[in-house]
């Protein structure tokens, strides 16, 4: 594997709508700026498979980065931070060392899952996750699927299933009636949401929408079968191939912790700029709560123009923040999930998937540290990307560290790390 060096002025980590900006108005002010993140293409989930098209947004925005100057670092994750100021990362051919002035972090958010009877067969998948695979080339033409789980996602990946083919069988939303009318009401000071969900039911006609519903356990030999459903407190079995579930999204806020910087509960505490609590570290989009698109793109030029010191810039959108956070906090509320899912996972159900460590394991333990100590849940793959959220709902713990690497990173490049520190402090030694 070879080895690169590169410096910029601003970096940002996540090439999704937030770094997308970020990147684009801090090289637009002249910065030398460097666009990471391990997908192959930019755009994120959001804009997954739009980039090509030179009239999305998405391609839009890639367009002005490269006319700026802007270097994109695709396939390329970051999993350590030797000192301030650079950060470590490999692609599949290159271990990179970048350093930097500026750093904005972009970083998204997950799915959340939530753990029931079943969830681990095949064919059960996360909303977002389905949806990806038919954007790379998943055929779904003819298959019966049920989407549920929470949030606005649930709409979206219907409506994108439906238009590719697929029979949506129904839609199980665990909000109650009464939480999305409250939430429909706040939905007036924002006409373009009301004209998105419209477009939503229009093209779901003839499905079944039904809020205060959610899948009870998944049935199936080798592969999904029938997903039983509670609906209006009665059980209904319904044959299916696949089951897109998710319960809305958590913030992807591991890097953030790993370089020091403050979280507030799930979320990482900014300032008006969209500065961390670590100097010249600024964060946008989802990782300081879930907003969505228009709340990413805004906050996202915020951190880039306020990196390339371009503060007057940043400070005439701070209004429009304002707005659209108001309305991400709504959201947050409306789509919480509600206590009775906790009573879903029996004794025999994984909550970890990596390690297969039950829910009858967990719950003789108090706190996250003990049950990674004594049955390894969280210690897999995913280091907790998939429990940590489920645990922290339902036995309220939370992660008490992020260690190096925060992602899986390869043998090489942890040697080279470790032959970069060890002549770091040879220099130093050499020096007294």
């Amino acid at each position: 594997m070879t080895s690169r060096a590169q410096q910029f002025d601003v970096l940002v980590i996540g090439a999704g709508p937030a770094g997308l900006a970020a990147a684009t108005c801090a090289a637009e002010s002249g910065q030398r700026v460097g666009l990471v993140d391990d997908n192959p293409n930019a755009g994120g989930q959001i804009w997954r498979g739009e980039r090509a098209k030179v009239a999305s947004p998405a391609g839009q925005w890639m367009q002005r980065l490269k006319s700026a100057g802007g270097e994109v670092l695709p396939g390329t994750r970051v999993f350590h931070q030797p000192q301030v100021g650079k950060l470590l990362a490999e692609s599949l051919a290159q271990y990179l060392e970048l350093t930097y002035s500026k750093l904005v972090l972009a970083t998204g958010a997950r799915e959340r899952f939530l753990p029931f009877p079943g969830w681990t067969l095949p064919n059960v998948m996360g909303a977002g996750g389905l949806q990806a695979m038919v954007k790379s080339g998943l055929p779904i033409e003819g298959k019966r699927i049920i989407v549920a789980g929470s949030g606005p996602l649930l709409l979206a990946v219907a409506a994108y299933l439906k238009n590719h083919g697929a029979k949506v069988l129904m839609i199980c939303e665990q909000a109650s009636w009464s939480s999305l009318a409250n939430f429909g009401s706040s939905l007036l000071f924002h006409p373009h949401k009301i004209a998105e969900g419209l477009s939503f039911r229009k093209q779901l006609f003839g499905v079944s929408y039904t809020p205060g519903s959610w899948p009870v356990r998944a049935e199936g030999r080798e592969k999904l079968e029938s997903v039983t459903v509670s609906r209006k407190g009665k059980l209904e079995t319904l044959a299916c191939d696949y089951l897109a579930c998710g319960f809305h999204l958590v913030p992807n806020t591991e890097l953030a912790a790993l370089l020091g910087c403050r979280l507030k509960i799930d979320v990482v505490e900014v300032d008006d700029s969209q500065q961390t609590s670590v100097p010249g570290v600024y964060c946008a989009g989802e990782p300081t709560g879930i907003g969505g698109l228009e709340l990413a793109l805004v906050e996202g030029q915020i951190a880039g123009f306020a990196a390339a010191g371009r503060d007057h810039e940043a400070k005439e959108l701070f209004k429009v923040r304002k707005k659209l956070c108001n309305f991400a906090a709504k959201m947050d509320y409306t789509f919480a999930p509600r206590s009775e899912l906790k009573a879903l996972p029996q004794p025999e159900t994984i909550v970890c998937r990596c390690e297969d460590v039950t829910f009858g394991k967990l719950k003789p333990h108090t706190s996250w540290r003990a049950a990674k100590l004594q049955t390894r849940c969280g210690m897999g793959p995913c280091q907790g990307r998939i429990c940590g959220p489920a645990t922290q709902f339902l036995f309220n713990w939370r992660p008490d560290s992020v260690r190096p690497p925060v992602f899986p990173a390869r043998f090489s490049s942890i040697a080279a790390l470790a032959n970069t520190e060890t002549q770091t402090a040879q220099s130093i030694s050499g020096g007294d």
